[in-house]
Parts: structure tokens; sequence; C-alpha cells
């Protein structure tokens, strides 16, 4: 009886068995061994949980600076949209609540009558906020993704020197 389609079978595919044949093309041939039952496996018989859980020390011995790369690229473009939207809804919400106007006015009235018109629009204008925002986003991917690289490249060659980070896993 094969459990190869219900949860829990843990399945291990690859294994080479000598004697056995694929049928024609001759050579090593790979079979299919499932252990495991199905997903009742941590229940006794009377349907209560076993009382000690399993602990496993693991190592983390080398991280793979490829993956890194992407995952940081992703995660920092996420943060760089994000940025710019938030920058964009600031200030749209300071806008709406007057604040620009509010500082325009208080520079007036300090500045006075000498003959040049200030105005804050020329300065933080939405324009210019979303274009800054967004070339500090562009900055941060490339920061972001390089200072992530490096760092795992750093861990891999400490993790050499003195055995990489352990972890202790608990199966509840």
């Amino acid at each position: 009886m094969s459990t190869a389609g219900q949860p829990g079978a843990a399945t291990r595919t690859g294994v080479s068995t000598p004697g056995a044949s694929t049928g024609g093309q001759g050579g090593a041939s790979t079979t299919t061994v499932t252990s495991g039952t199905s997903g009742l496996s941590n229940h006794t018989a009377t349907g209560t949980r076993s009382a000690t859980a399993r602990r496993v020390k693991l190592t983390v011995g080398r991280v793979d600076p490829w993956s890194v790369m992407k995952m940081s690229f992703l995660v920092s473009v996420a943060i760089g949209i994000a940025g710019v939207i938030l920058m964009a809804v600031l200030w749209l919400i300071l806008s709406g609540m007057g604040v620009f106007a509010d500082i325009n006015r208080t520079v007036d009235n300090v500045v006075g009558n000498s003959g040049s018109k200030f105005d804050l629009m020329d300065y933080i204008g939405f324009g210019r906020v979303v274009s800054l925002s967004i070339v500090i986003g562009v900055i941060d991917v490339i920061l972001m993704t390089a200072i992530a690289t490096l760092g795992a490249f750093l861990y891999n060659v400490c993790s050499s020197l003195v055995g990489g980070l352990q972890l202790t896993l608990t199966d509840d």
C-alpha cells in the first residue's frame, strides 16, 4: 500500500536500488520510498497528544549570497515604493490642513515687504517632494541590496571561522 498521496507522508525520490530495472532503458533505476502515515502520527490510540515536544538543534553554516541579494532587492523595492507613497500622502495631508499656507504667511510677516515675495511651494512643491523621494528610494534599493549581499559574504566568512549561528527549534 502506498501512502504517497496522504497528508503527513514523507517522500524521497531518486534512491537507486540494486537489482531493480526500469524496463527497457537499462542502467540504474529510481524508486520512491515513502515513510509515515496519515496526519494522525502525533496522536496515540486514545486521541491524546504526545507529552514531549521534539527539540532540534540546527546550525546555519552558510547563507547563499545570490538568494540574499534577490530577497534584499525585492524587500528594498517594496520599502522604496512605500516610502514614495508615504511622502506623497504626508504632503497631501499637510497641504490639506493648510500648514504650507501658514508657513508662507509667517515668513511674509517676519520678512515684511522687502520687495521679494517668498513662496514655500517653490521649494517643497508636490512634484519636487515626490521626485526627491523617488531618487532616495532608488538609492535605497541600490544600497540595501549591496549591504545585504556584502553581509551574506561576511556571514559566510565568520561562519567558517566560528561555526555559524546555532538555533534550537521545537515541534509543538
